[in-house]
């Protein structure tokens, strides 16, 4: 479904106006409505491989800052125009530096805050506030404001439910301008921010915007791994409600590893783990490390010893509660067509063999749709059971996963997630 419109063009004005207006805005036009009681969402979005694929004319405009198949075609178009590596994410910062060194003078519709995806418009949110930093050094500060209500068949009327600000420019101004968000975050009601970027740009911006009670959407696929752990790990230790999206993509592989070892049969096989190898798209080892923490975490697992191995993988040593050692790596992949997010897992291999009992030796694999596991699948199992299983690829959009987030309302991070991120953050340290 493609994002809404705000009920008119947005009116730009002055930043010290905006809060005034806002309010007049529904004292006006609904006397006694304060608008939707619900929630209201901080955006970082700066969509720079969009701004640069439509200023250099490879895309049409304008720039809405959403994810579209369009866009996602372009970019991979331009990694092979710039000669990148063909395993290179369409949306990676190289892309976007090897887009800026064109030269093109195209015109740019920047309609970045005026586009509502359905699936967040239909949660209602009382105000959307969007970042929008621009490519042009030197661009000041716009602040422009509109009402927007659901369309009818999400369950609108005819009234505004709710209302957008948009700030634009380039970081400088974005840093400067931030004293107009205090206001018009009410405080009777939850405030999220997401951050729709690389987790190590701009971190003086990000550590200004995410101060607590504010919940927090990010994306450990998006920046230095190191970067992204740290991050994570300061923020549940600080007790602040985090939500990783790169962690709600791991729930295929969750349910379908669970569903694996649902037969009692097979159960005490989770006893007797031996080895543990996951392998991942590229150079971005985060989500494979919050897989493999999830799995310690929850077979009671204790960490050893882990280290950077040649060909830029990691090797650690569990320790199960027996006493019993289990190796595990976690290798890069290189892949002719990524996905959108950096590093997702390609396939993951558990070996399971009882000292007591080798003839009921386990090996069970997991492979991805869209790569096969001729890697997990070679070498030492032929007196095993093997059992293989496909993990359905999960096609929705950020958009729809960020509606699925905010639908929850958690105030807290989700505890599975707080394990698996700490045990994470020791495996990569």
């Amino acid at each position: 479904m493609s994002p809404q419109l705000t009920l008119q063009t947005p009116l730009r004005l002055p930043p010290s106006e905006v809060p005034n207006y806002l309010d007049q805005l529904w004292t006006n036009d609904q006397p006694g409505n304060d608008g939707a009681n619900t929630f209201c969402l901080l955006i970082w979005q700066p969509a720079w491989v969009e701004q640069h694929l439509i200023r250099t004319g490879k895309l049409d405009g304008p720039i809405i800052g959403a994810q579209r198949q369009e866009l996602t075609q372009a970019a991979r178009q331009a990694v092979l125009e710039a000669d990148l590596p063909h395993s290179t994410p369409p949306f990676a910062a190289t892309v976007a530096t090897a887009l800026a060194s064109l030269n093109s003078n195209q015109t740019v519709d920047d309609q970045r805050g005026e586009h509502i995806d359905a699936p967040i418009s239909a949660l209602q949110p009382r105000r959307l506030i969007t970042l929008a930093p621009t490519i042009d050094e030197g661009h000041g500060l716009e602040t422009l404001v509109a009402a927007y209500c659901p369309l009818p068949e999400e369950g609108g009327g005819s009234s505004a439910c709710g209302d957008v600000v948009v700030l634009r420019g380039d970081q400088p101004a974005l840093s400067q301008g931030l004293e107009i968000l205090d206001p018009l975050l009410p405080r009777e009601l939850p405030s999220w921010v997401w951050w729709n970027g690389s987790l190590d740009e701009a971190p003086d911006l990000l550590n200004r915007l995410i101060s607590p009670p504010r919940r927090l959407i990010i994306d450990t696929a998006l920046g230095n791994p190191r970067s992204c752990l740290n991050l994570i790990k300061e923020r549940i230790e600080a007790g602040q409600a985090l939500n990783d999206l790169n962690w709600l993509r791991l729930r295929s592989w969750r349910e379908t590893l669970a569903m694996v070892f649902d037969p009692p049969q097979r159960r005490a096989a989770l006893d007797h783990v031996v080895q543990l190898d996951i392998d991942v798209e590229g150079d971005h080892p985060v989500q494979g490390l919050l897989l493999s923490a999830w799995i310690a975490d929850r077979l009671g697992w204790h960490l050893q010893t882990s280290k950077e191995v040649d060909g830029g993988g990691i090797s650690a040593e569990f320790q199960r509660s027996d006493g019993i050692a289990v190796q595990f790596r976690l290798m890069p992949v290189p892949v002719g067509q990524p996905s959108i997010h950096p590093g997702q897992i390609v396939g993951v291999r558990l070996i399971c063999k009882p000292d007591d009992q080798p003839q009921h030796a386990v090996c069970v694999i997991l492979c991805a749709e869209s790569g096969g596991c001729m890697r997990l699948e070679a070498g030492g199992m032929a007196n095993m059971e093997l059992l293989e299983d496909v993990v359905p690829i999960q096609l929705d959009s950020v958009e729809m996963d960020v509606a699925r987030i905010l639908s929850g309302g958690h105030d807290t991070t989700n505890p599975l997630l707080s394990s698996a991120a700490l045990l994470a953050a020791k495996l990569h340290s």
